[in-house]
């Protein structure tokens, strides 16, 4: 693809899909604003990426007024083309395990991240009237109900929702809108989340588990195949497509995989 002259905002850019993801852009030659809540992360990322980079910053996605800077400061700089609200926690668990502190945090990054990051930007670039792209991630776990981790299937089942109702309120201004879900990946995720029960026990394990994912790499090049074609829903990983399948035509065995799976973690 080339993207030169367009600008793109990533969240939760400093390792991982949004690390990926940013270098994408400015191989398609795109520039990036671009932010992470890793002080060192996002810093490295913005000595890779250069001149091409016109804003590279700490910011907690679920905090409001934060958010608002972040967006102000990039809106300042140049018009926006697209917007990838990556920025995403994991937090694993049963719901008796699963504190409301927990369900605060969880929801406010992978939820709260995702409206602040439709809101601060979708309204310019309906204002703008060139049309563009929105970039949801959400997971297998938004198509599929695995258990023990039930307050991250409902973060995702909410992003998936939110980006497939806000799709068809944008399209008039030809502006699209694609919930991302990827299956297993290779990043640090299970290593920053909260495990807690019989998660928790085996974090290390369900850690190495991850790292036989698919490659960053992927979901990026999936986002930019999305922006060309505008697809409502696109899976990344073949775990992830075999699992959507399953869910849309053998549902009985995506529970009984459940009811197993809920057997070996508790």
């Amino acid at each position: 693809m080339n993207l030169a002259g367009k600008v793109a905002v990533v969240t939760g850019a400093g390792s991982g899909i949004g690390r990926a993801t940013a270098h994408a852009f400015v191989s398609a030659g795109a520039r990036v604003a671009v932010c992470d809540i890793d002080r060192a992360r996002i810093d490295a990322l913005a000595l890779e990426l250069g001149e091409r980079a016109i804003v590279a910053t700490t910011v907690d996605v679920s905090d409001r007024a934060a958010f608002a800077a972040f967006a102000d400061e990039v809106q300042a700089r140049a018009a926006v083309d697209y917007v990838v609200n990556n920025a995403g926690v994991a937090v694993g668990g049963s719901f008796l395990d699963t504190s409301l502190d927990d369900w605060d945090w969880l929801l406010g990054v992978n939820l709260r991240g995702v409206v602040h990051g439709c809101h601060f930007f979708a309204p310019r670039m309906v204002e703008r009237g060139v049309g563009g792209h929105i970039i949801n991630i959400s997971s297998i776990f938004g198509i599929y109900a695995a258990p023990q981790v039930s307050a991250y299937v409902a973060s995702k089942f909410a992003v998936l929702g939110l980006s497939q109702s806000l799709r068809t309120e944008l399209a008039p201004h030809r502006i699209g809108v694609t919930a991302i879900c990827p299956g297993m990946i290779n990043t640090s995720i299970i290593e920053g989340g909260r495990m807690v029960g019989g998660i928790g026990a085996s974090r290390s394990k369900l850690a190495r588990t991850f790292t036989r994912g698919a490659k960053p790499s992927l979901v990026a090049s999936t986002i930019l195949g999305a922006i060309a074609t505008n697809p409502a829903v696109r899976t990344v990983g073949k775990d992830a497509w075999a699992m959507h399948q399953l869910t849309r035509f053998v549902p009985a065995v995506t529970r009984s995989m459940g009811s197993r799976l809920a057997k070996l973690l508790t």
